[in-house]
């Protein structure tokens, strides 16, 4: 029997309570990390971290507003209080507003640049000085395949999954030198309730799309964030990996 990936990691995860992050979270706790579950919503909150209890792991829970520094800053600091160290963030929280650029609203446009660009500015920079103090950390970013390619509808997304890659390209040049890894992923369509929402008509078009003939599933981007945090992918670095099923092909 192998020995988990994570085994004691310290581990923040923003976004945690549902979708891709909750998996992410639960594939940390089975790998050993000592998961931190980060949303907006207690409730959401206190679920995942039963989740990950009941899968032995040790977690805490905050509720966190990835646009409000102040309380991003107050998350980190009872964090390193409590367990030392931060090893792994995970830059999973996200939301869309979609809307051709004719009708997209100034309040939709800045809302997504808030909480998908602004917030992982935020947490990565709040986390920076911990992990090169430490001299060891990882840093992993939630971008997309409409951050590669760009989407119809998603002008405010897109930009925000295209400054990701910009972050984690710039990052991984500052803080690689100082231990620091940073990657991201770019999912594909996956099936969360973001994606649920859309009509079914939409959906099969899209699963025709993609060569594996079907959407992701949230375990399936789990997977490779566990594998970008464990040392495993000690070199990699500066890297974006698209887990899209080969859609883009």
């Amino acid at each position: 029997m192998t020995a988990p990936r994570l085994l004691n990691k310290i581990s923040l995860i923003t976004g945690s309570a549902q979708g891709i992050g909750l998996a992410t979270a639960l594939k940390f706790a089975a790998e050993g990390a000592t998961v931190i579950v980060c949303d907006i919503k207690q409730a959401g909150v206190d679920e995942a971290v039963a989740q990950c209890r009941a899968l032995g792991a040790t977690a805490e829970g905050f509720v966190m507003d990835v646009t409000q520094r102040a309380m991003i800053d107050e998350v980190v600091a009872r964090v390193k209080a409590q367990f030392g160290r931060i090893d792994v963030l995970v830059n999973n929280a996200g939301i869309t507003q979609d809307a051709r650029l004719q009708k997209m609203t100034l309040e939709q446009f800045d809302r997504v640049i808030d909480v998908n660009l602004r917030g992982v500015f935020h947490c990565s920079q709040a986390v920076a000085d911990i992990m090169v103090a430490q001299g060891s950390g990882v840093i992993l970013n939630a971008s997309s395949v409409v951050g590669i390619y760009g989407n119809f509808g998603q002008t405010n997304y897109a930009a925000t999954k295209f400054g990701v890659i910009g972050f984690t390209k710039t990052w991984s040049r500052e803080l690689g030198p100082k231990g620091v890894r940073v990657n991201a992923v770019a999912p594909g369509f996956i099936t969360t309730p973001m994606v649920a929402a859309m009509p079914e008509k939409v959906l099969k078009e899209l699963e025709a799309k993609v060569p594996l003939k079907r959407l992701g599933k949230p375990e399936e981007i789990a997977n490779v964030y566990a594998f970008l945090a464990s040392d495993e992918a000690s070199y990699i670095n500066g890297a974006v990996i698209e887990v899209s099923g080969g859609m883009s092909l």
